[in-house]
């Protein structure tokens, strides 16, 4: 799933009553002594699933590609996750629904451009306009004038209609007020949005991606530590350091190579012969026995991160559009067993939608649906009346396949049913097929937050319509409470209400949750320092190079 990207940050000026971003504790700028600056690192990635686009990316495999190439308003400290400003100088409201913007002067995208308020207004434009079908137009969507640019879509999964036209090109919520100044009107007060910013698909574009998008695409611009230079599609994607960067915080190495890999187990014998430098997340294969131990030594990075596994459903095709038969599924999984043994107990089960290191937290949002009861999970699949094949299907190349058939012979052996599973070698195929709602089972899913909310782990996932609402679930109740929680005055009375609206949709099971991850990493005898941030992901800022 998509993620923003953490760097540590300057200081933060937002002047709200309800909304206070944490000042953020820099990190020297200096290069340490003997750090190598001209050297190189490779690290693991799949497959980008579209262009490198900001707007139009939501999945971990582009992200990764362009959290190091653009600077947003906001980023997240990589010690603890909290925001700070980036590009913002100051972001100003006193009441949670118009905001002041001032972006820092002087900063330049790649081609030496300057990035202005225009370069973030346009971007969130074109993002948010339906008929450019972008991924990430919903989070845009708390913004004034949204319906006008992106009318809610009539398609069922029975019967597609045409998308209305939209009745505008951009969004009245936003408003110039000079080149490192605009303003943000949205259509209800959400005292979260300051926090939401610091997401990858708020990012600013240079006025090249306007004038020839198939160019960008080729050779995409951005305005952060690192450059594009050259993408093989299959086998890797090059960026290099951009030296004119404005943020407070400079790369101690040169070349940056992600790596595409088939699967994680080939990546991680490449990272065991230190001929890769990072692997953020080790295959089954290395945590069985905690060969990762013998295998890596001191090389072994390690901490809890933000990222939640789950089992998804395509409420588009019978069965799996039936409540009684996903409870049953939750319930004949055994969760204790399988995150012991394929994972050695560096997964621990969830027992709800919301990761217990969020703000709000509530144990047990899911009660008895989340724990292994065969008697019970037999009694709802006798309520549900299906006696068919259970499906569920994965990619294989993120180091899913132990697991996910560790679950289907967990159901099948609980429930007495015919259940198997349908692998799927690349990530980026696996992800067009999810988004074109062409999925033929339930199906491998997961939640990297996007932002340190209560809020990102519900709305984006499961309110209609929402960017990754991919099964196309749905609950009007659930729907409200959350619009609810959106216009709460405080944090915690919002706190209060997503957690009512998690427990209103806990009886649909919209997805199965299944574990949190202390999460196991390696990096390469060639680096000094290598960071995993709480997102799951590799800090380049914290790299040194030997």
């Amino acid at each position: 799933m998509a993620r923003a990207r953490l760097a540590p940050g300057a200081k933060t000026t937002v002047a709200a009553a309800a909304v206070a971003l944490a000042a953020a504790a820099c990190g020297s700028a200096d290069t340490p002594a003997g750090a190598n600056t001209d050297a190189g690192i490779t690290i693991f990635n799949t497959e980008p699933e579209n262009p490198l686009v900001p707007g139009n990316t939501t999945e971990v495999g582009g992200s990764r590609v362009l959290d190091p190439m653009f600077t947003g308003l906001v980023e997240y400290r990589a010690q603890d996750a909290q925001p700070a400003n980036a590009m913002a100088e100051s972001i100003d409201t006193t009441d949670s629904k118009v905001f002041t913007v001032k972006i820092k002067k002087d900063w330049l995208f790649h081609d030496g451009t300057p990035v202005t308020a225009k370069s973030f207004v346009d971007a969130w434009n074109w993002t948010a306009y339906g008929p450019n079908g972008t991924q990430g137009a919903s989070f845009f969507s708390q913004i004034e004038g949204y319906d006008a640019v992106h009318p809610k879509d009539p398609d069922g999964p029975e019967e597609p209609q045409e998308a209305p036209a939209p009745t505008a090109e951009t969004l009245s919520g936003l408003a110039i007020v000079d080149d490192h100044t605009f303003t943000i009107t949205l259509s209800e007060p959400f005292a979260v949005f300051p926090v939401t910013i610091g997401y990858e698909v708020f990012a600013p574009l240079p006025e090249a991606f306007f004038k020839d998008r198939a160019a960008f695409e080729e050779h995409p611009i951005g305005n952060g530590p690192f450059k594009y230079v050259s993408r093989t599609v299959g086998t890797d994607i090059k960026l290099t350091r951009y030296d004119d960067y404005k943020g407070n915080d400079k790369p101690k190495f040169k070349d940056l190579t992600l790596k595409v890999y088939q699967s994680r187990e080939s990546a991680y014998a490449d990272l065991v012969a230190n001929n890769l430098d990072f692997m953020e997340e080790l295959p089954p294969n290395a945590l069985a026995g905690r060969q990762y131990e013998t295998d890596l030594g001191d090389r072994v990075v390690q901490r809890e991160t933000l990222n939640l596994q789950t089992i998804a459903f395509p409420f588009y095709l019978p069965p799996y559009d039936n409540a009684d038969l996903r409870r049953a599924i939750s319930m004949a999984i055994n969760r204790e067993e399988i995150t012991e043994r394929i994972f050695e107990g560096t997964r621990k089960p969830a027992d709800g939608w919301v990761h217990p290191l969020m703000k709000g937290y509530q144990p047990g949002q899911c009660g008895d649906d989340c724990t292994y009861n065969p008697e019970k999970a037999k009694e709802a699949l006798a309520k549900s009346g299906y006696t068919g094949e259970i499906v569920l299907l994965s990619n294989t190349d993120g180091g899913h396949q132990e697991w996910a058939e560790a679950v289907v012979n967990s159901i099948k052996n609980t429930l007495g049913v015919q259940a198997r599973f349908v692998p799927s070698t690349s990530f980026g195929e696996f992800r067009q097929k999810v988004n074109a709602h062409e999925m033929t089972g339930m199906y491998r899913a997961g939640w990297i937050a996007d932002y340190p909310s209560i809020e990102n782990w519900l709305t984006p996932l499961y309110r209609t319509g929402a960017s990754s609402n991919d099964g196309l679930y749905s609950n009007p109740a659930f729907d409200a409470k959350l619009a609810e929680a959106d216009k709460a005055t405080s944090e915690d009375a919002a706190i209060e209400l997503y957690l009512e609206a998690e427990r209103i949709m806990a009886p649909d099971m919209p997805a199965i949750p299944l574990w949190t991850q202390n999460t196991i990493a390696g990096r390469s005898d060639r680096l000094k320092v290598a960071n995993l941030d709480p997102f799951r992901t590799l800090d380049l800022f914290s790299v040194e190079v030997a």
